[in-house]
């Protein structure tokens, strides 16, 4: 789908479209903050549902929150992409109340398969997590 004149859809529009169509960012109450042309940012404020059994961020929802990040930043140029490998690295514990940031970078592309980083720091901008993925577009569009 493009704008009746026929230019493509924002990175804007199209991160509006995922985010809203994905439970788990419902679920989990992240925010997309921006995006554009092969970068996005998206933050989440941990709460009690975000903890693990230690009281501090579960690294699944750190996962989370860098792979949707991860996605909107790959799919900005409204081209079905999906991950292909990703690896993550914890580096300092997030804690209930935190406001994670998570800012999403492309770092290189070959033929189909990109590669991004995502650096997830806390509302003082302490790294909490590095997460690196790498993407493979498909052929549809998004919108």
């Amino acid at each position: 789908m493009t704008t009746s004149d026929d230019t493509p859809p924002t990175p804007e529009a199209v991160a509006s479209k995922m985010i809203g169509n994905c439970g788990l960012s419902q679920h989990l109450k992240m925010r997309m903050i921006s995006a554009d042309i092969d970068s996005a940012v998206v933050e989440m404020t941990l709460e009690a549902h975000h903890l693990n059994g230690f009281g501090i961020a579960h690294g699944g929802a750190i996962f989370a929150l860098a792979d949707t990040t991860f996605a909107h930043a790959c799919n900005s140029d409204n081209i079905v992409t999906v991950a292909q490998q990703c690896q993550v690295n914890f580096l300092r514990p997030g804690e209930a109340g935190d406001t994670l940031r998570a800012t999403a970078s492309h770092r290189a592309s070959g033929g189909r398969t990109g590669l991004y980083d995502v650096t997830i720091a806390n509302q003082d901008g302490k790294i909490i997590a590095e997460f690196r993925g790498m993407s493979r577009k498909l052929q549809d569009p998004i919108l």
